[in-house]
């Protein structure tokens, strides 16, 4: 009789002891596939560009200044990479929110194919994703089964405004040469599609485009190669504000700040005196200081309960001198 307890009770402690084992696995699982985070004050990540880039820096700005304005309604993570092209460290990031079960993530992306995967990732963790700046490709999305509302400007129109601006001070026939942003964001292909439809409307010779990659430095070098290779160049039409610094440079040390045009796109503040003095003709101004900001009272409308929205287009205004 007292065997035949001690068995049961063996029995009883082996169940027992599995039923914990699995509840705990189980438990450890379902934080894997990204339970949801406890309800309370929600948690936005802001994941943007190149931090060297003073577009960024006034588009962090406005979103800090957001929450500042309104602490009880949400907290948020601001992050950004060093240069344009640290895809890794972008995507890094991403994961990082992830980890942390943020809420949202309202991202800015590098590149427009190489993020999906990775917000794919959020998604499956239960994380609302708002894409801004620079839109997320429709068919990668569509192959990952993503819906990603878009929240930005029209890059095309705004560079057909800057390009025509640039057309009225040159006249057709003119060589001119574009720089455009890193070849698989969407934002860059859009810029250059606008550059070109103005120059082709206008009657001006698209003699080269090339890649800056949306930096300063590198734009000066393929600015100075044109200039070099197109002795007749009339104007260099740069795809961002950073490219266009570099490519004043480019033309101030060959000595064509007569004779070359240069026009930019975002409004950062180092391009208003070279605006002022007609180093720069023109820009476009898509107000960075609003950008990330249109894309988290997006965020806090979708956490009230509201629908998702549809791609919204944000204003995108022409500067000139």
């Amino acid at each position: 009789m007292e065997f035949r307890n001690f068995r049961t009770n063996c029995v009883f402690v082996a169940v027992s002891s599995s039923l914990l084992l699995l509840n705990f696995a189980c438990s450890r699982s379902e934080n894997k596939t990204g339970e949801k985070p406890a309800p309370g004050k929600p948690k936005i990540a802001l994941v943007m560009k190149s931090l060297a880039n003073e577009f960024f820096n006034t588009m962090a700005d406005g979103a800090k200044k957001h929450q500042s304005a309104n602490p009880e309604t949400y907290d948020l993570i601001v992050n950004g990479i060093k240069n344009e092209t640290d895809l890794g460290e972008q995507v890094n990031l991403v994961e990082q929110m992830i980890a942390q079960r943020v809420n949202a993530i309202v991202i800015a992306p590098a590149d427009s194919k190489a993020l999906v995967t990775v917000l794919r990732h959020a998604k499956d963790a239960s994380i609302l994703v708002i894409n801004i700046d620079n839109k997320l490709d429709a068919e990668v999305l569509k192959q990952a089964g993503l819906t990603v509302p878009f929240v930005g400007p029209d890059n095309r129109e705004g560079a057909r405004k800057v390009g025509e601006a640039l057309a009225k001070q040159i006249k057709a026939g003119d060589e001119v040469a574009i720089i455009e942003g890193i070849p698989t964001a969407f934002n860059g292909q859009q810029r250059r599609l606008g550059f070109e439809d103005a120059m082709k409307n206008a009657g001006m010779k698209i003699v080269g485009v090339q890649s800056g990659l949306w930096e300063m430095e590198k734009a000066n070098a393929v600015a100075a190669g044109m200039l070099s290779e197109h002795p007749q160049l009339k104007a260099l039409l740069c795809a961002n504000d950073n490219m266009a610094l570099g490519a004043v440079a480019a033309v101030q040390s060959a000595s064509k700040t007569s004779t070359v045009l240069v026009v930019g796109f975002d409004n950062i503040s180092a391009i208003k005196p070279m605006l002022e003095k007609g180093q720069v003709v023109a820009t476009a101004d898509q107000h960075a200081d609003k950008l990330a900001v249109f894309g988290i009272e997006a965020v806090l409308k979708i956490l009230k309960g509201d629908a998702p929205p549809g791609d919204q287009t944000t204003a995108v205004d022409l500067i000139t001198r």
